[in-house]
């Protein structure tokens, strides 16, 4: 019962990032938005790191900043970059069902990295996966939703982190979570910096009550409570926890109808089905090999 709570607020948590995003920029230029984001959130996390818990955690050294450099590059400032781009063209429930599809790409990244070949069913669910993406999007590309540009920008970012996740799941860090986590934040936004300074539009943003309460939802329910969340929900059953990544395009399609909205159509449930069907499909052997486990 408890991973049962913890799992459902896990995804209405992560599936808000979209929303919260969406109204973020009704407020600043998405870049300005991002920017602010990166750098509290990632100051915020080092901060409690050095000075909260200093006995805990060392600075990096060496070759971990040039990792840091990397993962934060690809993670922080391509990926959440490109995210919060894009939602400017597409709407919030697409943006929570693009996050959805991460496994996907991290599974076809995986497979080049390694050298590995994809069986039939791997293959088959990203494909139904794109499909869904391409079913749920269509109606929204005619009333104005949702833009090639928006979504090219969304799909080339869930590449990115897909990249970040194979490239951390490779290197054999030594510091803790929490300063990989923070200082990635930081130094992506350090990077995202001469984006922000060159083409951001300034005369559009309004650090109002609008803006503040959008970056902070995005810092403390999103990145903080969400990803405690999903550290626990990992730490106790890692193939059983991917199963919630499939809620957060449900919720994410509910959030976007009742708060921003946007419609919720045929398309959109058949679309969510396809993506949800072509993750399980594509990892099936885990599930399959959990439960050979068990027995």
């Amino acid at each position: 019962m408890r991973q049962l709570v913890i799992g459902l607020l896990f995804a209405m948590l992560w599936a808000s990032a979209a929303v919260a995003t969406k109204f973020g920029i009704q407020a600043a230029d998405p870049l300005v938005l991002g920017n602010v984001r990166f750098l509290v959130a990632g100051g915020g996390m080092l901060l409690f790191a050095y000075l909260g818990q200093s006995a805990k955690h060392r600075l990096p050294q060496g070759k971990e900043w040039t990792q840091l450099l990397i993962f934060g590059g690809l993670n922080t400032t391509v990926y959440l970059g490109c995210f919060v781009m894009a939602m400017k063209y597409v709407s919030a429930g697409i943006g929570s069902l693009s996050v959805a599809t991460s496994p996907l790409f991290i599974m076809g990244i995986s497979a080049y990295w390694l050298k590995r070949s994809l069986k039939w069913y791997e293959i088959v669910g990203m494909l139904l996966g794109l499909l869904g993406v391409g079913i749920a999007t269509w109606p929204l590309l005619q009333n104005s939703h949702a833009t090639l540009g928006g979504i090219a920008i969304l799909l080339f970012g869930m590449l990115a982190v897909s990249v970040a996740t194979v490239y951390y799941a490779r290197v054999e860090w030594q510091l803790s979570k929490l300063v990989i986590n923070g200082w990635q934040v930081f130094l992506g936004g350090l990077l995202f910096i001469p984006i922000t300074a060159i083409f951001a539009n300034f005369s559009e943003t309004r650090l109002n009550t609008t803006f503040w309460l959008s970056v902070g939802w995005l810092i403390l329910p999103v990145s903080v409570v969400a990803l405690q969340l999903w550290f626990y929900l990992v730490s106790k059953d890692a193939v059983r926890a991917s199963l919630w990544l499939f809620l957060c395009p449900v919720f994410g399609f509910f959030y976007s109808w009742m708060l921003m909205d946007e419609p919720v159509t045929g398309f959109t449930f058949a679309g969510t089905f396809l993506v949800i069907g072509g993750l399980y499909l594509a990892q099936k052997e885990k599930f399959r090999q959990q439960t050979t486990l068990e027995k």
